[in-house]
């Protein structure tokens, strides 16, 4: 068998075809790739560096523009990171990019925050109607108005334009919702940000926080079921049913947004990370005066706050409302009682029952005699031409006998 020839005792035909067989398994640079090169000539338009193919490569000088970089800044025989843009252009030239490689860094990091959800922090550069521009490195980050806080539903085109434009140079907190290489697409949410920050504050807040006890807080907003109030980070939500011991239609007649509160804290909810207020429990509960103010047989004054298919709910002062029911209407009693009583009519009444432990008092429309309704009318058009606009609900006057 013959023995391989040594290296030392190789031919010059055959380690060049030695050096060809190691070049033919070594992979090539293609399009996209990211490789190391050394930079062979530096001038006005641009580098040639060399990455080891058969033709040295091409950075554009306005490749490096892109990125603010001056080609003096580059020396002969340092080495350089490049992606590969084209094999051949229509020069057929190897084109090579400096900022594309610096960006890839960028394009991974951003995918990194992504992944982890974590917060970042830019400033605005740039604004529009459509949203904000926020640099990211070597890229351009955008964050769509619809991912803007605090900005208003509905609002104008230009008002919006407007209100983008006063978050030029601000830094903002974001989020990165979209990382897309190929369409060169990188989206922020700033809605996103503060939610995940809002979220871990109301985490603190809820270990922080203890039932029963009272805090400070500013009316972050309200909807029809109730108050949002914010505690310091975090919202904690009063429902309607929780502003007042009077009947509310909507927060908006209790509070304004902007509003500092003092609220007590109901009850926390760690599992679902909600925070329950009140505002009525600071307030004093007019029950516990009922059997004080008013006893069976006394005459009312209410007005109407509801009607319903069973009777109505009139309000008393001091926002207590009571039930008269459909029976206690009239005789015999209505099919429908808006026939005979509608919401926000004024109306004298007689108590015929009070249960201040179940919060229920109960009246009589049918109980009240004409002579009673002639004199409290008679009393109702005097006040009216003495003071036009004083309209205080409440008890019938002290001194008048009460009918039993």
């Amino acid at each position: 068998m013959q023995a391989e020839p040594l290296l030392g005792t190789m031919t010059a035909d055959e380690m060049d075809f030695a050096a060809m067989l190691e070049a033919s398994f070594a992979k090539e640079p293609e399009r996209g790739d990211i490789v190391t090169g050394t930079i062979l000539a530096v001038d006005y338009h641009g580098l040639i560096v060399d990455v080891g193919l058969k033709r040295d490569g091409i950075v554009p000088r306005r490749d490096l523009d892109r990125v603010g970089i001056d080609p003096s800044t580059y020396q002969v025989g340092a080495e350089v990171d490049v992606i590969v843009v084209r094999i051949e252009d229509q020069d057929d030239n190897l084109l090579l990019s400096v900022s594309q490689a610096q960006q890839s860094e960028d394009w991974k990091i951003a995918e990194k925050l992504m992944e982890g959800e974590e917060v970042w922090e830019g400033v605005v550069t740039d604004a529009n109607k459509g949203g904000l521009i926020v640099p990211f490195g070597n890229l351009r980050g955008f964050v769509p108005a619809s991912h803007v806080i605090d900005l208003p539903r509905n609002i104008a085109e230009d008002d919006r334009k407007g209100y983008m434009s006063t978050l030029l140079g601000k830094k903002i907190a974001v989020k990165v919702i979209e990382v897309n290489r190929k369409r060169r697409r990188l989206v922020f949410s700033q809605r996103d940000a503060q939610r995940g920050r809002r979220e871990a504050r109301k985490e603190l807040l809820l270990d922080e926080l203890k039932e029963g006890e009272v805090r400070k807080g500013i009316v972050s907003g309200l909807r029809d079921f109730g108050a949002f109030v914010d505690l310091g980070g975090a919202d904690g939500l009063i429902h309607i049913s929780e502003l007042a011991w009077h009947r509310v239609k909507h927060p908006k007649e209790v509070l304004n947004v902007g509003d500092e509160v003092e609220v007590y804290i109901l009850r926390l909810d760690s599992e679902g990370k909600r925070i329950g207020l009140s505002l009525k429990r600071l307030q004093k509960n007019p029950w516990a005066r009922a059997e004080e103010m008013y006893h069976v047989g006394q005459l009312v004054e209410g007005v109407v706050s509801r009607v319903a298919q069973f009777g109505a709910f009139v309000s008393l002062e001091p926002g207590i409302e009571a039930l008269l029911h459909g029976s206690q209407l009239a005789d015999p009693a209505p099919v429908d009682p808006t026939l005979i009583v509608h919401e926000g009519q004024r109306l004298l009444l007689r108590v015929i029952s009070i249960e201040p432990d179940r919060q229920r008092l109960g009246l009589s429309l049918k109980e009240v005699t004409q002579e009673e309704k002639d004199r409290w009318q008679e009393r109702e058009g005097a006040a009216a031409e003495a003071a036009p606009v004083a309209e205080d609900q409440g008890s019938f006057e002290a001194s008048d006998p009460v009918q039993s």
